[in-house]
């Protein structure tokens, strides 16, 4: 990875403070994949999951067939977007109300288990950083495809991974609008964080190195959203499908928000909820942080066409139905 840092001090000029994990290199091997890492930026169309017939209350949860993850109901319903405490920062305002269809919104965080099943078949690649497979952690030289590890987040995976990862079970990756109401909630909450406004510690969150890498999914239940949705504040940063633009809410785009479309060859998308490293600030309902995604213009095999993957990235994934 040392040989990375002059281009990773090239690309930060177009990610905000979420903090991509370093580390020497790895198992150096060519990655091997037959996925499509590039798919349209349109908005994702309604998945194939099978719906539980009606509408469900909010907070009923389910479980998927293809990898096993918990999902929980998060209704149709008005939230108030936006940073609203005194750390806000530019991009996160204006803060207004926002109405979104109703959606499935993983539990937890996808997993190293979940995540090998995929590679298992043959839909997804190993995790990586350009075209070096890496299946360590901050801290933990074996940590994919370590059992001791299973029920921990995945990392090294880019955008174009987690996307890929969520089409082969079914679902997709949520809009930065859906991360955001299922960790704050319906209006009238206005959660700094997804448990309330009490600055987080060690009962609430993976956060600030108190812990110096990822912990086992679910480990603080005192940290849950207002629906129920865990590990949404530190663990791992989450990408979303939207591509990120500072002055994206200013749109006011209210009605079910996908974000934007395209931003003229400029490939950052969001990445939300901060990570294991990130102070307070950083965890917050409202922080949005991008860093790049895949950027097919660029040559086959370099670190700009695959997009950033670091060890404080993971995602979850969300469904219509």
């Amino acid at each position: 990875m040392k040989k990375l840092y002059t281009v990773l001090a090239i690309l930060v000029l177009v990610s905000s403070a979420c903090q991509l994990g370093g580390g020497s290199a790895a198992e150096p091997t060519a990655v091997v994949s037959n996925v499509e890492i590039f798919p349209s930026p349109t908005p994702v169309a309604n998945n194939p999951t099978p719906s539980t017939g009606g509408v469900a209350d909010a907070g009923t949860e389910r479980t998927n067939s293809v990898d096993g993850m918990t999902s929980v109901y998060v209704p149709e319903g008005t939230f108030m977007r936006g940073g609203l405490d005194g750390v806000a920062d530019i991009n996160e305002s204006p803060a207004e109300k926002v109405t979104l269809r109703g959606l499935w919104m993983d539990k937890f965080e996808v997993t190293n288990g979940m995540f090998l099943l995929c590679v298992q078949a043959g839909a997804c690649g190993l995790p990586h950083y350009g075209a070096q497979i890496l299946t360590k952690s901050k801290t933990r030289e074996q940590y994919f495809r370590n059992t001791e590890f299973n029920d921990f987040p995945v990392v090294y995976v880019g955008w174009g991974d987690a996307d890929a990862y969520c089409k082969w079970a079914g679902r997709r990756l949520p809009s930065e609008a859906e991360w955001e109401y299922s960790a704050r909630g319906s209006f009238p909450s206005l959660n700094t964080f997804p448990w309330g406004d009490n600055q987080p510690d060690g009962s609430y969150a993976n956060f600030n190195f108190n812990v110096g890498d990822t912990q086992r999914i679910g480990s603080y239940p005192a940290g849950a959203s207002p629906f129920g949705v865990l590990d949404m504040a530190g663990n791992v940063a989450e990408w979303v499908n939207d591509f990120f633009d500072s002055d994206y809410y200013s749109q006011h785009s209210l009605q079910n928000p996908t974000g934007p479309i395209a931003r003229n060859n400029f490939f950052a998308r969001v990445v939300r909820g901060g990570s294991f490293g990130d102070p307070w600030q950083y965890v917050r309902v409202s922080k949005r942080s991008s860093t790049l995604g895949p950027d097919p213009s660029q040559p086959d095999g370099s670190e700009k066409f695959y997009g950033i993957s670091a060890d404080t990235i993971g995602f979850r994934c969300a469904s219509d139905n």
